[in-house]
């Protein structure tokens, strides 16, 4: 499974879905938007996926997840986690 994860420094939901992750054992690769070193603008984001309007984006073998939330979702449904017990 490649995933790719668009992020943003300081963004609760990114550092989230990053425990998510780890929780699954899954490798990912993050991608930070607007960060100069890896050279990856909020432009270059907006053309790559313009109806996206938030922190953080998901994309996995090449299909566009969404957020936190449908990831979760997603790996609920694949066995990756489980949800806490009440």
């Amino acid at each position: 499974m490649e995933i790719k994860a668009f992020t943003t420094p300081g963004c609760k939901y990114c550092i989230t879905l990053k425990e998510l992750f780890n929780r699954a054992n899954v490798e990912y690769e993050e991608i930070i938007v607007g960060d100069k070193e890896n050279q990856f603008s909020r432009e270059m984001f907006v053309e790559m996926y313009p109806d996206v309007i938030g922190y953080p984006f998901v994309v996995i073998d090449g299909e566009p997840i969404g957020s936190l939330v449908e990831v979760a979702k997603l790996f609920l449904k694949k066995g990756l986690v489980s949800s806490p017990k009440k």
